[in-house]
Formats: C-alpha cells, structure tokens, sequence
C-alpha cells in the first residue's frame, strides 16, 4: 500500500508541469521546499524527540547570507550557497552546544529564545538587512547555464534538491546512526549504558537538520527572490512544527504531507479569512480528536484493518 501510494505521488510530481498552470506549478514549488524544511525540523522532533521552536533560525540566516553575497558583494550563486550553507551549519552546531544543555521544555524555550534573538538582529540591523523592507530585487541561479526564471524549470529544480534531500535524511534515518538517535529518543538512560553517547548523537541530528533547514532557506529565497525578518519568525518555526505533529512526526511520509497541508490551507484560506490562523488551529485540533496517531500513521493503520477485513 506505501509503494502504490508513493508511486503515485511520483508519477503526479512527474506530469505535473505538463498538466497545471504556472499557479498550481508555483504552489508545488511552495509544497517541496516547506516539505525539505519540515522533513529537516522532523530530524529533532519525530525521530530525536527534541521540539525545536527556532527551526526557522536556518531557514532565514542561509537564505540571508546568500541574499547579501549574491547581492551586495556580487559574489556568483555557487560561492554564495556554500558559504550560506557553511555558515548555517556552523551556527547549528554553535547553538545545539547551548540548547543541548536542556531538554523538554527547557530545549524548547531555549530554541525559540535563539530564533527570537536573530529575528530581532534582522529588523533592527537595518543597515545590513534593510530592517522591515527587506532585500528585494534578487536573481535566480542559473545552475550549467539553466535559467530557472520560468515557473516549470525553477520546479524541477526544486523537485531535483528536495527528491535527494528526502533520499538522505531518509537514509539517515534508517541507518545505523538513526537507530541510535531513536534508542536515545526512547530510553537515552539505557543507552549511555551500553556506551553510547546520547549528547554526541543529538548534537550530530542537530547539526544535520540545521544543514537541511539552510537548504531550505536557499530554495525559498531563490523561489521568492525577497527575504524579510519575518522568515526567522516564531510563526514560521511553529507552522512548520504544526505540520510535522499534523502530518506524523517521526515518519518520513508524515511532515510531507502535513507541510502540504498548512502551505495550502495558508494559500487559500488567507484569501478568504483574515484570521486564517484560528481555521489551522481549528483543522489541526479536528486532526488530533479524529487520528489522534495523526495523518500519515493514521491512514496506514485504516489501510492495514481494511486489508484484513478483506481478507
């Protein structure tokens, strides 16, 4: 049933640009990049146990970082995007000796105090940032001299990073390694008893989803050729913290389909409702009393007791 089901969102991701307009091949564009940026946040929370609430720090200081290499200083895409994603890294690493010091809520606390003091940087260091304004006029990369200007050709670009993004953390989660991080998820007591390191392995997971937070933030400045503080906000740290729970933490399917869900919900029913927010609240509350397992682990379950019935 997972097979016939992943087949079928890989075909659809396939034809796509041949079936849709620009709009619905701009929002697919959306859908992966919030996808790559919940799948990295699902690293801490699903399979580390970690509830992150600064995740955005990531997403926001890479897609800076590039923005003012690219723009300021005229340094090429190529260079720019590995010193964002370098320096991303670096700052992950720098900030899970801090939050790793706690756990639970105190990690949780922690975390959103380091997002909110970057978010404050990003709009009080105007001369750097631009404050409140932004940075606005960027360009898009032109990867082997590849324009990706035109809505299809920026998607499967986007397809491209976040098919191999999802191939490598699906891969490190099914390692060894992996199974080490969900030992120490479940019982860290224990497995400091048989010689494991429990602070070494989530500062590890804490670096890597810090890489493919910064790797989310390059696609969504590249698709969006604008960045604002507002990136590095609570709210886009708890929207993709929504999507993760709403979907399945702890699955690969689950933040998928949950980032799917908050993106289009945020598209559509901003149009109509000003206080599109409460209509989130609302669905996720419906998600948590209807499958409480939540999306992914719910249908599987549903489609597992009816394969049986059948039989």
């Amino acid at each position: 049933m997972k097979w016939i089901a992943a087949s079928a969102i890989a075909a659809l991701l396939l034809v796509l640009p041949y079936l849709a307009g620009d709009f619905y091949i701009n929002l697919a564009s959306q859908i992966l990049i919030a996808a790559v940026f919940a799948l990295s946040l699902n690293l801490l929370v699903g399979y580390g146990g970690m509830t992150s609430l600064g995740h955005a720090s990531y997403l926001g200081v890479a897609a800076y970082v590039s923005a003012l290499m690219a723009s300021r200083y005229g340094i090429g895409h190529g260079t720019a995007a590995i010193i964002s994603i370098a320096g991303t890294t670096t700052m992950a690493a720098f900030f899970g000796l801090i939050a790793l010091r706690a756990s639970g809520l105190g990690f949780l606390m922690i975390t959103l105090a380091l997002s909110q003091v970057l978010w404050g940087l990003a709009y009080r260091m105007s001369g750097v940032t631009n404050g409140d304004n932004g940075i606005a006029g960027l360009t898009r990369p032109t990867p082997f001299g590849i324009s990706l200007e035109s809505a299809a050709s920026f998607y499967w670009f986007a397809l491209i990073v976040a098919s191999f993004a999802f191939l490598m953390m699906a891969t490190f989660v099914s390692s060894a390694f992996g199974s080490s991080l969900k030992g120490v998820r479940d019982q860290s007591r224990r497995m400091a008893a048989l010689g494991f390191n429990p602070w070494m392995i989530r500062w590890i997971t804490f670096i890597y989803a810090g890489f493919w937070g910064g790797v989310s933030g390059l696609l969504y400045v590249y698709y969006n050729k604008y960045i604002h503080p507002s990136s590095l906000s609570t709210t886009s740290s708890a929207e993709a913290l929504l999507g993760v729970i709403a979907g399945g933490s702890g699955t690969l399917g689950g933040p998928v389909v949950g980032a799917a869900l908050v993106l289009l919900l945020k598209n559509y029913a901003s149009a109509y409702i000003e206080r599109w927010n409460m209509l989130l609240g609302l669905v996720f509350l419906l998600i948590v009393l209807v499958m409480p397992t939540c999306i992914v682990p719910g249908f599987s379950k549903l489609a597992t007791a009816l394969r049986k019935g059948s039989r």
